[in-house]
C-alpha cells in the first residue's frame, strides 16, 4: 500500500503553532520523518508521540505547559501521518528505531518518552527496545489497550474497523476518506462548529484558560486533518497494528520505570484492558483517576511532574 501524494494545497493551509512545527529528518532508510517542537529550545527534552489517528500538531496544546516547566517537547508525525513517509509493513518494534534516529539528530543523549492515547503502545516499545541509558524516563497517557486482554473490553466499532483493515482495507480507505471530506465540508456549517464547541466545553483540556473555544476547535481539526493529509492509509495500517499482538510481550519490558495515567471513566481502553498491560510489565506504575479518555488531560501538570521532574 502507497500513500498518495501530499496535496500542495493542503501542506500551504497547514496551521502552525510553533515556528519549529514544520522540521524534517531524512531517516537512513531515506523516509522522510516531519516534526514539531513546542516549548524551551534548550528544556528538557521530552518526545511526545501522537495519538490514533493523529499528527504532531496535538503536541501543540502542551505550548504554555511546556514553557512553564522549562520542556523541549519534540513531537514527530509516524509513518503515514502528516508529512512523514507511509512506511508499507512496518510493525510497531519498527518506530524506537525511527524515535532514536530522531534523537541522535537532535543530539539528544538522553530524553523522555510519553505517549498519548494510540502512540501509549509505541511508548511502550520504546522501553522495550531502546538503550535503557538513553531514556530519562517513558509514560503512557490514556493509552491504547492490548486485545489480547479479552474481547469483551473492545467495542463493536472497534471491532468492525479493525475486520475492515484487515480484510478490505481498500473500502475502509474509501470510506475514511469519504468521511474526512464530509466532516471538512460540515465544519463549515453552524450546527457542526456549535456541536464541536459544546464538546470541547465539556473536556479539561491542557489550552483552556490559554485559548479561545475558537482556537480550540481550529487547534482541533488542524490536527485531525493534519493526520489524513496523505489520504487515510496511515489509519487504516495502524488499525491492524493496534487491534493485533504488538509484536512484544510485556514480561520483557524491564525498563524501570514504565509509568501509565489512565481514567477508570475511559471507554476507548477500558481500565481492565490496562490494568492487564501493567500488571504483566516488571517495572510498571499505573495511576488511575475518576476521569474519561479526554478529561485525565486534566491532570497533565502532575503528571508531567512524574514523568520530567522540574530540577
Amino acid at each position: 500500500m502507497t500513500a498518495r501524494p501530499i496535496p500542495t494545497r493542503l501542506v500551504n493551509t497547514i496551521r502552525s503553532y510553533s515556528t519549529r512545527a514544520n522540521q524534517t529528518l531524512t531517516l537512513p532508510d531515506s523516509r522522510t520523518l516531519r516534526y514539531a517542537e513546542y516549548g524551551i529550545p534548550t528544556g528538557t527534552p521530552l518526545l511526545y508521540l501522537h495519538g490514533f489517528p493523529s499528527s504532531r500538531l496535538e503536541a501543540s496544546a502542551f505550548e504554555p505547559i511546556a514553557r512553564r516547566r522549562n520542556l523541549r517537547i519534540i513531537a514527530p508525525d509516524r509513518p503515514g501521518y502528516g508529512l512523514s513517509t507511509f512506511h508499507p509493513g512496518r510493525q510497531i518494534p519498527d518506530y524506537p528505531a525511527d524515535v532514536l534516529s530522531l534523537a541522535d539528530h537532535l543530539s539528544l543523549p538522553r530524553f523522555a518518552v510519553l505517549g498519548g492515547s494510540g502512540g501509549g503502545p509505541y511508548a511502550i516499545a520504546c522501553a522495550h527496545s531502546l538503550p535503557n541509558e538513553r531514556l530519562s524516563g517513558v509514560g503512557v497517557l490514556a493509552g491504547a489497550g492490548p486485545w489480547s486482554a479479552g474481547m469483551q473490553y473492545v467495542s463493536i466499532t472497534r471491532r468492525l474497523t479493525s475486520l475492515g483493515a484487515t480484510y478490505t482495507p481498500v473500502a475502509l480507505r474509501l470510506v475514511l476518506d469519504g468521511l474526512v471530506n464530509t466532516l471538512r465540508w460540515a465544519v463549515t456549517t453552524g450546527p457542526a462548529t456549535r456541536w464541536i464547541d459544546g464538546w470541547l466545553e465539556k473536556q479539561s483540556s491542557t489550552e483552556k484558560g490559554t485559548l479561545s473555544i475558537e482556537e480550540r476547535r481550529q487547534m482541533l481539526l488542524d490536527v485531525t486533518f493534519e493526520a489524513f493529509v496523505q489520504g487515510s492509509g496511515a489509519t487504516v495500517q495502524e488499525a491492524v497494528l493496534l487491534s493485533h499482538d504488538w509484536g512484544f510481550q510485556f514480561e520483557d519490558v524491564l525498563y524501570d520505570k514504565v509509568r501509565i495515567w489512565h481514567g477508570v471513566r475511559d471507554t476507548n481502553a477500558p481500565i481492565e484492558m490496562i490494568r492487564y498491560m501493567a500488571g504483566r510489565m516488571p517495572n510498571c506504575v499505573l495511576t488511575e483517576f475518576d476521569d474519561s479518555h479526554y478529561t485525565v488531560a486534566r491532570h497533565i501538570d502532575r503528571i508531567l511532574e512524574e514523568l520530567v521532574p522540574v530540577a
